[in-house]
């Protein structure tokens, strides 16, 4: 593996971080809310299925125990 002088490798590290395309704030802003909207609906999700295996769970231990 060839090795690169330090100047070389600020010039090249400088060239790649000038190819970053940072997203707006708006579009930040748009991420953020779907994902709390996902994670909300996630958990209600999850919720609704735990609430459904206990009731299940529950009545068949009331028929056999």
């Amino acid at each position: 593996m060839a090795t690169t002088n330090p100047l070389q490798f600020i010039q090249q590290t400088r060239a790649e971080i000038s190819k970053i395309v940072w997203p707006t704030r708006r579009e930040v802003l748009l991420t953020t809310v779907m994902v709390f909207i996902m994670a909300a609906l996630t958990a209600v999700f999850f919720a609704l299925v735990d609430l459904l295996i206990r009731s299940g769970l529950q009545g068949l231990l009331a028929i056999f125990g």
